[in-house]
């Protein structure tokens, strides 16, 4: 199954270099340069895993956040921002247990970031009819 990340960063550089990373690495990338854009991808697109900037101009990572997450509670977010952590929690205040990934964007950390999030099982995807019409099952090995 392929992977789509929704990259959400109103610096283009960041879009650029992050979306050609992450294809490199096999992911299918989605992005957009303004917040409001980046709920309309969401919304039709569904991805896998978003990733958005916190601070940007109009509406911030912490409300497109808490968009997402009254959509589609387990889609994982992950904020990318120059802050530390406790600038970050204080922003986010709502969710103390936010995932962020320090600007400058270390590649191998977002990497090891990104298969937590994609390991984790989306509510939606565990409560599918199987064939025989009862839901699916997951199972760790």
């Amino acid at each position: 199954m392929n992977t789509t990340i929704l990259i959400i960063d109103d610096e283009e550089g960041i879009r650029k270099v992050l979306g050609l990373s992450l294809a490199d690495a096999g992911y299918t990338v989605l992005t957009a340069a303004r917040a409001r854009d980046g709920l309309e991808i969401f919304r039709s697109s569904k991805p896998d895993v978003v990733l958005t900037d916190l601070i940007m101009p109009g509406r911030g990572g912490c409300e497109t956040l808490r968009v997402i997450k009254e959509e589609s509670p387990d889609t994982p977010v992950i904020l990318l921002t120059g802050m530390g952590k406790r600038e970050v929690q204080t922003i986010c205040s709502e969710y103390p247990d936010v995932t962020f990934v320090a600007k400058p964007i270390d590649a191998a950390a977002l990497e090891e970031v990104l298969r937590k999030a994609v390991r984790r099982p989306r509510q939606d995807a565990v409560n599918q009819p199987g064939p025989t019409g009862a839901p699916k099952e997951e199972t760790c090995d």
